[in-house]
């Protein structure tokens, strides 16, 4: 009986380290690196082209574990207290100079630029006149209601001769930095996203490309006169101080830098938007 009782015990161990893989060198599929798990990124953006862009980049992405989500506003404030209050990753809609003025003026938002991306002329736009040389004395204008947008569309027109600011005016210029209107141009400040609106009651009105392409105005056919490719108003992926040197948000920049990108932006907006890498 002793003999019996080893002899089952001898062979129950020896079926023990066959089935822990004693005898085919391969790991068991429980020890095998476990698939990296899909981690999403929720990003902030304008519809055009911003959001349009990011869906470009989403089969890239996917392939690298990252499932992109795109949040779409219309505004240019929600984007950044979302970002800020933690319900996004990063935003994409803005250049540098509205995201610097944007942190000084609200002392609690900690956002840094994480990259450029691409550069969208300001224009100038109307439906009431075909040239600027027609534009009547005492004429309405429409501008972004923000302060760097603001500065910006006054050296627009500054820049198309419609007035003077005064020496030293910069992109922080309000109307107050107006030192000569020959004529006489009534300026009303709106909200950026409310510009392509006013076209009905103003001569001119000075918009920002995004906002001018989802409203179906082509800037390089429709506008009147638009900043060249010197404007150093560069769109930006913008993200939360630190967050610059996450993985997944340097996969999403490396995404967004490719010469696939590139010729998106050449072949889809035909110079309107210019990429700045």
């Amino acid at each position: 009986m002793r003999g019996k009782f080893f002899a089952a015990i001898t062979m129950a161990l020896t079926l023990l380290l066959t089935g822990c893989g004693g005898d085919s060198g391969k790991a068991p599929a429980s020890d095998k690196p476990a698939a990296e798990k899909e981690i999403t990124l929720k990003i902030g953006a304008t519809p055009v082209p911003h959001a349009e862009l990011l869906e470009q980049i989403k089969p890239d992405l996917k392939e690298q574990g990252i499932n992109l989500e795109i949040v779409e506003f219309n505004d240019y404030v929600q984007p950044n207290i979302a970002l800020n209050d933690k319900e996004l990753d990063a935003n994409f809609f803005q250049h540098e100079p509205y995201l610097n003025d944007f942190v000084k003026e609200h002392t609690d938002v900690k956002l840094k630029n994480a990259g450029g991306i691409h550069i969208e002329p300001m224009g100038i736009y109307s439906k009431k006149i075909k040239a600027l040389d027609e534009l009547a004395d005492g004429a309405k204008v429409s501008i972004p209601n923000d302060p760097t947008n603001g500065g910006r569309a006054l050296l627009l027109l500054q820049k198309a001769g419609l007035l003077k600011l005064k020496d030293g005016a910069n992109e922080t210029a309000t109307v107050q930095d107006i030192a000569e209107n020959p004529k006489n141009l009534v300026i009303q400040e709106v909200e950026a996203a409310q510009l392509p609106r006013t076209l009905e009651d103003v001569d001119i009105s000075i918009i920002n490309t995004n906002f001018a392409m989802n409203a179906d105005l082509n800037p390089m056919n429709d506008a009147l006169f638009i900043e060249d490719k010197t404007s150093p108003y560069v769109n930006i992926i913008a993200v939360r101080d630190g967050d610059e040197n996450r993985e997944d948000i340097k996969k999403l920049l490396n995404a967004l830098k490719t010469d696939k990108i590139k010729q998106f932006i050449v072949d889809k907006y035909k110079g309107a938007i210019v990429p700045a890498f």
